[in-house]
């Protein structure tokens, strides 16, 4: 393989509209980078449409060179033939030789986030979810100390943990719920996450 450099994946993952729309309908199960990608965490944001659009696991990571890509592997990232992925992987990477390592990331959609559970108080997605996604889409429009509430929240996940870290107490934990529930309702009024039907209060 060539000397290409490891690229790092993070929590959260882009993909092209058409595809992306196949990952969510069980039509795609992959998604193909050039070069060698080492995925950093285990559960991943997937996001399309300029939208988050599911939490994901990965499940299987796997490197092969560009000539041993087959057309089952084109089949699982939604295309119909090798000819057809090596065409989309130019369009975005450029040209590259057939001895240039590929990664296939396997996924498995676990959540999508245009179907929430309106009945859950955080429809049904954990603190650091939403966290991460405000901070992604919102940042701009936070205070400094909603900031660092959701930043802390990526870290811990629980807001009773949160409280304590920042602010020394349990009885400080309304601060964190008020941070958490602007968050998800403006992530809600913006369209970026949606329930399944109407709800009422986001956080109890």
């Amino acid at each position: 393989m060539t000397g290409r450099r490891v690229q790092y994946l993070g929590r959260h993952i882009m993909i092209k509209g058409v595809f992306a729309d196949k990952l969510l309908e069980g039509r795609k199960s992959t998604t193909i980078r050039l070069g060698i990608v080492k995925p950093r965490y285990r559960e991943v944001i997937i996001h399309g449409h300029g939208r988050p659009l599911a939490k994901a696991e990965i499940v299987g990571v796997k490197v092969k060179k560009v000539r041993e890509l087959s057309d089952e592997d084109a089949r699982r990232d939604g295309f119909s033939s090798v000819e057809e992925l090596l065409e989309a992987l130019r369009k975005v990477y450029g040209d590259f030789g057939p001895d240039d390592p590929v990664t296939i990331i396997e996924l498995r959609v676990t959540q999508r986030l245009d179907q929430l559970d309106s009945d859950d108080p955080y429809l049904g997605l954990e603190p650091a979810d939403i966290a991460r996604l405000a901070l992604r889409y919102l940042r701009e429009d936070l205070s400094e100390e909603e900031v660092k509430i959701l930043e802390d929240l990526t870290r811990t996940n629980s807001i009773r943990s949160t409280a304590v870290r920042l602010y020394g107490s349990i009885e400080r934990r309304f601060r964190v719920r008020r941070a958490l529930r602007r968050a998800l309702e403006e992530l809600l009024r913006r369209g970026l996450i949606r329930a399944r039907r109407p709800r009422g209060s986001a956080i109890r």
